[in-house]
């Protein structure tokens, strides 16, 4: 489940009421492993140009986590600067963009809770050491083992695509 924000901040330029966190919350944990819901890293490198990458995070806990292969982009921007950006696009409902860090974990307990959360979602994964492995993940994810990355949330701005509208941002302890 989500951490509940600490502060929480109106957005809005139209009068509408402030987006309840509770939307958004039940917006990630029920549309999160969607195949219609839109997923995007954000990292900076080490020149400071912004990359994006699709991913696919699933929520354990109150953490997220996603996989990258360790030559990618991801990973090696990570490893520079933890600092990054989880956007989902919840069809019909949110759209949300958290602000946070993303480490690499190789904790076995919590990788292993990790997968079981993925293959409970349809992928196929396993712990394989320190890292995670399955029969097939996304072409740009490039070739197993894949690390995971766990992200912890500092900040998140949602606006809702449907009425009641609203715009809100929210900080959360870390």
């Amino acid at each position: 489940m989500l951490p509940d924000p600490i502060e929480a901040t109106d957005l809005n330029i139209y009068n509408d009421d402030t987006l309840p966190w509770s939307r958004v919350r039940t917006a990630v944990e029920t549309g999160l492993t969607a195949l219609e819901t839109t997923q995007f890293l954000g990292t900076v490198g080490p020149d400071g140009r912004p990359h994006s990458a699709g991913i696919g995070a699933c929520l354990v806990g109150e953490n997220f986590y996603f996989t990258s292969g360790p030559s990618s982009h991801k990973s090696r921007y990570l490893a520079g600067n933890p600092a990054c950006t989880l956007s989902f696009r919840f069809v019909d409902d949110v759209d949300v963009v958290f602000e946070g860090v993303a480490t690499r974990t190789t904790d076995h307990g919590e990788l292993d809770r990790v997968t079981e959360s993925y293959r409970a979602s349809g992928w196929p994964a396993e712990r394989d050491g320190d890292a995670v492995t399955a029969p097939f993940s996304a072409q740009s994810a490039g070739p197993a083992p894949w690390w995971l990355y766990r992200f912890v949330p500092h900040f998140a701005v949602g606006v809702a695509l449907t009425d009641p509208h609203g715009a809100t941002r929210w900080k959360f302890a870390h």
